[in-house]
């Protein structure tokens, strides 16, 4: 583990033992060449931090705060993966998704989270492809983000999303982006990017916490307000549900 700095520093700050733990942090996660940490601030760290920063939504690319820091303390700590599940059968898989999320989450959130599996998913609890009703070639020609179309319970897109998750557990989406429909890896994926804020930069607890129960902003947390309404009554829905009552 990193330890905390007491304030931000610029990058050409940081003393050479607190600098070589982060290059080997980035290294781990491909961002910097294992081969170069040394202690020392130069051209490749600098580029390493920005890109670094720039995935997980961190703000002043040069600067290393504890925001930095936990990021970085997080990613490297390799996340256990959920238990698999059948998902052709959808009752086991509301309970696989109530089970985990209910670790980490209020009753509200995991609410908010059955909700938006509901909607991505077309009611199924399935992981599913982007625009799953059409072919392969129709993605190819008309996602800009191709191969790294929506994958999962909830769509993950671009290259640097399936880089992020790929760092976060140890797989290889990459090469692989298929392994995002496996049933834990999509499970973890939704619950972990809906509290973390990695799809949008907007996290669940900024709408749903122990001052407000926002559904219908919740939607940002996925995508901007886009059926929003119709999610948040599902969100009501489900908090009233036997799986939240039990």
């Amino acid at each position: 583990m990193i330890e905390e700095l007491e304030h931000s520093k610029h990058i050409n700050e940081i003393e050479s033992d607190l600098l070589e733990a982060i290059q080997s942090a980035l290294a781990e996660l491909n961002y910097y060449p294992s081969n170069m940490i040394d202690g020392i601030s130069g051209p490749l760290t600098q580029a390493a931090l920005k890109e670094f920063k720039n995935d997980f939504w961190l703000a002043y690319p040069l600067i290393v705060g504890n925001s930095t820091i936990n990021k970085l303390n997080e990613v490297t700590h390799k996340e256990p993966q959920p238990p698999n599940y059948n998902p052709e059968n959808k009752d086991e898989a509301i309970k696989a998704i109530v089970s985990e999320a209910i670790k980490k989450m209020s009753k509200e959130q995991v609410a908010y989270v059955l909700a938006t599996a509901d909607h991505e998913t077309n009611n199924t609890f399935k992981p599913v492809i982007e625009a799953y009703w059409l072919s392969e070639t129709w993605r190819r020609l008309n996602l800009r983000y191709y191969p790294y179309y929506g994958r999962g319970i909830v769509q993950i897109t671009w290259l640097v999303n399936y880089r992020k998750y790929a760092n976060i557990l140890n797989i290889d989406l990459v090469n692989n982006p298929d392994l995002a429909l496996e049933p834990n890896i999509s499970l973890f994926i939704l619950i972990h990017g809906m509290i973390h804020g990695s799809f949008t930069g907007f996290k669940i607890s900024d709408f749903i916490n122990n001052q407000k129960i926002d559904f219908y902003h919740s939607r940002k947390v996925i995508n901007g307000l886009d059926k929003a309404s119709h999610i948040a009554n599902l969100a009501r829905d489900y908090l009233n549900s036997e799986y939240l009552n039990n």
